[in-house]
């Protein structure tokens, strides 16, 4: 299902591509533009993962714990390692890419690694490994360079707007006033917010515990809230694919959010659990302190 998701995605791409171009420059303005296309569909495919990784910066983690732990999660999973990536941000989040299960990879956030414990390390980890198994990454990667590329072309349109059709600067504002929503529905069409709760729902069975994953969400919707991230604001295009929304104005299940609300996974997790009303005083308890401090 995913592959006809990637498919219909890089599809509507390219028609976007020929439209914009058509409306730049005529039929050559078009066929240049899905020259363009034709590029950037390839690329998305085979980089864009790492597209999205250096967007956010991220470096291939050294931490000894973080990767012991993915490998075990991994295993009872039945998947492949996946490469473990560490992004330096104070906002606690993380998030899962990479074409299929063997070229698949998890990145976390250095503040995540601050105020998790292990066993909601465990959980979030886990919650990324299910994306994985689910083959959600590479939807979820193609995605967030689409929806690039169209505010791009946007901006293109709007750059060079008068053109040689004497269409005024009326039709790239209309290119820009459909496109950018446009940009943000493709990301809502391709990624459900359904992906979450099944994440989440694979995850706590992966790692065994539904409070872990339900107390680190708590954990990073409280930090996501307060703890500003610039690169995710700047590339907002990515959101989707973290954990929970890094973006400030995030958290509301409105018609453009790319998250459910995190109080609603919470309950489904409480509820997977049969604890729905179990105080966090009274549930399991890993080590206090991050597991990489141990």
């Amino acid at each position: 299902m995913n592959r006809i998701k990637t498919a219909v995605l890089l599809a509507g791409m390219t028609a976007l591509f020929g439209f914009v171009g058509l409306a730049i420059g005529g039929k050559g303005g078009m066929m240049i533009a899905l020259l363009i296309a034709l590029a950037m569909n390839l690329a998305s495919y085979w980089f864009s993962d790492k597209i999205v990784l250096r967007m956010h910066h991220a470096q291939p983690a050294q931490n000894g714990p973080l990767h012991h732990m993915t490998q075990r999660l991994a295993q009872r999973a039945g998947l492949p390692m996946p490469k473990v990536y560490m992004i330096e941000s104070p906002q606690p989040n993380a998030f899962a890419t990479g074409r299929n299960p063997d070229h698949a990879v998890v990145a976390v956030s250095s503040g995540l690694t601050r105020i998790l414990t292990e066993r909601e390390m465990e959980g979030v980890l886990a919650h990324e490994l299910a994306h994985v198994k689910n083959r959600d990454t590479l939807t979820m990667t193609v995605t967030a360079a689409i929806a690039g590329a169209i505010s791009m072309l946007a901006n293109f349109g709007l750059f060079f707007g008068g053109g040689q059709n004497g269409r005024g600067n009326l039709l790239t504002s209309l290119l820009i006033m459909f496109l950018a929503p446009m940009a943000a529905m493709l990301v809502q069409m391709a990624i459900s917010r359904t992906r979450e709760y099944s994440a989440d729902r694979l995850g706590a069975e992966i790692c065994g515990d539904p409070h872990a994953l339900a107390d680190a969400l708590e954990k990073l919707e409280a930090s996501a809230k307060r703890v500003h991230n610039p690169t995710a604001e700047d590339n907002p295009a990515t959101a989707h694919m973290f954990i929970v929304n890094p973006l400030r104005s995030g958290g509301r299940d409105n018609l453009f959010s790319t998250h459910p609300n995190t109080a609603n996974r919470i309950a489904a997790l409480r509820e997977m659990a049969g604890g729905g009303g179990k105080s966090a005083a009274n549930r399991p308890r890993g080590r206090s302190r991050p597991v990489w401090m141990n």
